[in-house]
């Protein structure tokens, strides 16, 4: 994302520097003269002091959470992982990255990320899972075939809708992180698991105290 959600956040801007956001769309002028008044302050903050993190997501169903936690664990047994497995309120499918800063979201900025996400025009859909397999950074993920293209598409209309001059879009690969390791598990089948995904969460992260707040809800709506 190329607008004022994604190139000041990618520097770990105070969100405080957004103090004066509106939720409706920002100039191109209005980002520039921003992202200049505050570049100073970005610099000074500086990545390594990242304490929050803003993104967008789908989540599973409770239900299906357990079943992924509890398939996860045997998985992880079978090929000999140590790893931790995630809890299942923290699984998730990341679609857009907000951005990190040092210090929490403001509530006009999260009503701003919440009124574009409004914008996108999209039904329930089913997701499903066919395949697990490890990531080069060492997540060991649930992945899908044709069952998760709806993600593909959802994740497209939301980053257009969020960034205020769309761009060609990126390499989007839907995954549910299971847990870290630094054995590496190929590629293999497994028993489709999935969800009906109803809704966009804005989630609010606190870096490396594994909480996630869920800031807002955004239900997917017919055409």
């Amino acid at each position: 994302m190329a607008d004022l959600f994604a190139t000041m956040f990618d520097t770990c801007q105070p969100w405080q520097a957004l103090s004066g956001l509106q939720s409706r769309a920002p100039s191109q002028l209005a980002i520039r003269r921003l992202h200049q008044r505050h570049a100073g302050m970005a610099r000074a903050t500086g990545r390594r002091q990242a304490t929050d993190r803003l993104f967008f997501a789908v989540r599973p169903d409770e239900e299906t959470a357990a079943q992924i936690v509890e398939r996860a664990q045997r998985w992880r047994a079978a090929h000999n992982l140590t790893g931790k497995p995630l809890e299942a309120g923290h699984l998730h499918v990341t679609l857009c990255h907000v951005g990190n800063a040092a210090g929490p979201p403001r509530p006009e900025l999260i009503a701003a990320l919440t009124e574009r996400a409004a914008g996108v025009t999209m039904p329930a859909f089913r997701v499903e899972f066919d395949r697990v397999m490890s990531f080069r950074n060492g997540a060991f993920v649930l992945c899908g075939d044709d069952s998760a293209i709806g993600l593909e598409i959802l994740q497209q209309r939301l980053s257009d809708v969020l960034d205020a001059s769309p761009r060609p879009a990126r390499r989007f690969v839907p995954h549910v992180t299971l847990l870290r390791d630094g054995r590496h598990v190929a590629e293999q089948p497994i028993e489709r698991i999935g969800w009906t995904v109803r809704e966009v969460v804005l989630v609010h992260s606190l870096l490396g105290q594994t909480i996630h707040r869920h800031v807002a809800r955004v239900p997917l709506i017919q055409s």
